[in-house]
């Protein structure tokens, strides 16, 4: 029975860990809308990761936008079907449709990997006077997302903030194969990124 028992606590806290691992959020202690506490204050811009469940992603990022996190909106990712529009103009449009301002959204949609996203979004930084960010992808993806963006960045300060109502991941992801495919392969490719090589 001890055993049994020590098993299962393993396992809560491995999952417990992963989850806190790869889902930074600098905002769970602030409000709904940016404060003078710090770590809460308005950032520069908002930028929105494409990949995974896109669309909720660009959602959570609006989200933030109107409720006044930032003037701008960044909108990051290459056409999945090169046939089409980018994932990054399809955020846009997203945005648009809420009444979003056009000239507040920045497109940025050459990138198709991570460190890609990075490099791409940081060279329009010093052109829109970029100093403060807020990071929006899906929770598994939000701590590899974090070192890459302040390893081509260093002198902005970012700040993540999970998507909600990702189709992909939830509070329940350990419940699925896919669940844990998503996990393990972002554990993997963090410890890739620590040692130096290709991510």
């Amino acid at each position: 029975m001890k055993t049994v028992i020590g098993i299962v606590i393993v396992i809560i806290t491995t999952i417990m860990a992963i989850t806190l691992f790869l889902s930074a959020d600098s905002l769970n202690r602030c409000s709904d809308m940016p404060s003078n506490i710090s770590g809460c204050q308005k950032a520069d811009v908002i930028i929105a990761v494409s990949g995974g469940d896109t669309a909720a992603r660009a959602q959570s990022a609006i989200d933030l936008y109107k409720n006044g996190w930032a003037d701008r909106l960044m909108f990051s990712g290459a056409a999945y079907d090169k046939s089409g529009p980018s994932n990054a103009e399809v955020m846009r449009r997203q945005a648009v449709e809420q009444g979003v301002l056009d000239s507040n959204i920045i497109v940025e949609d050459n990138s198709e990997t991570t460190r890609q996203n990075a490099h791409y979004t940081a060279e329009l930084f010093g052109e829109y006077g970029i100093s403060s960010a807020i990071l929006v992808t899906s929770s598994y993806h939000q701590k590899r997302t974090l070192l890459e963006f302040e390893s081509r960045a260093p002198e902005v300060e970012f700040r993540s903030h999970p998507s909600t109502g990702d189709n992909q991941w939830s509070v329940w992801w350990w419940t699925t194969p896919y669940g844990w495919y998503l996990a393990v392969s972002e554990v993997v490719k963090i410890m890739v990124y620590y040692v130096g090589g290709s991510r």
